[in-house]
């Protein structure tokens, strides 16, 4: 039951017999001197501070008692991992910005191709990607997965980029070899690269490197040369609106009109 609580200049206001009902609905038995006033105040002022004190302890214990059951929800259940692509043969897992493992393939083995590793320790090996998966995911999850060393654990900034351009590749068909990005007839399209968090392509047709908003920017920049190699680039040019190109690709335009003109000239 809540009882209202009293100052101790209101209870001293207060004749003996009111003070007495007070601290008999409170169940307090004062010491000393039950005739004088100051006795009952003081034994009422006592027994209120101790409940309050009471009550702060409890929202204390509450309080820790809340904290302990969300971090052993959060131990039980971490955040998922974010899987990085960076090639057929390579996957990066990461908590948060941390690298937890990785899994690559193993084109010597017979039969168990794909590997767990951590710290550049094999863990695990399987015949699929997925039991690979199930392994990293379920000993995170239990925290049984070696932690990776300081600096291994730092993001790898260069495979994220790669994964990047290699994920945007694959929407338009394109290949990756070690010089650059190749359409499927074999035919050399350009780079794509970051530096400095900034994004840019280099194309083939002009071998100048600009800068992109994107990675999906720069990578679609080079499906548009794509599509120009069915056709003379000058005809290519001519159907796109001039504020849409390139310094190069302006050159390109004004070059051959130029030649066209000369031969026109010669001509007649």
């Amino acid at each position: 039951m809540t009882y209202p609580k009293y100052t101790q200049q209101a209870l001293s206001r207060y004749t003996v017999p009111r003070l007495k009902r007070i601290a008999a609905e409170r169940g307090v038995t004062p010491t000393g001197d039950k005739r004088a006033a100051d006795t009952w105040v003081n034994a009422i002022i006592t027994h209120q501070s101790t409940q309050l004190q009471k009550v702060d302890n409890q929202a204390l214990a509450q309080a820790e008692l809340d904290n302990y059951i969300a971090d052993q929800a959060q131990a039980v259940a971490p955040e998922p991992l974010t899987i990085v692509e960076i090639s057929f043969d390579h996957h990066e897992y990461y908590a948060d910005d941390k690298l937890v493992a990785t899994i690559s393939h193993d084109d010597n083995h017979l039969t168990q191709r794909w590997v767990v590793m951590v710290n550049d320790k094999e863990l695990f090996r399987a015949n699929t990607l997925m039991r690979c998966d199930r392994f990293i995911c379920t000993h995170y999850k239990d925290g049984s997965l070696p932690v990776q060393d300081k600096e291994a654990a730092l993001p790898t900034t260069e495979n994220q980029i790669m994964a990047h351009i290699f994920n945007e590749c694959q929407n338009y068909g394109f290949e990756i070899l070690g010089d650059g990005i190749y359409n499927n007839n074999g035919v050399k399209l350009g780079q794509v690269g970051c530096t400095n968090g900034n994004w840019w392509v280099k194309r083939r047709c002009s071998g100048q490197q600009q800068y992109s908003n994107s990675v999906l920017d720069a990578v679609r920049s080079l499906s548009i040369v794509d599509t120009s190699l069915a056709e003379p680039v000058h005809k290519y040019l001519q159907d796109r609106p001039l504020e849409q190109l390139t310094t190069e690709e302006l050159q390109q335009l004004f070059n051959h009109e130029v030649r066209s003109q000369l031969q026109e000239l010669v001509a007649a």
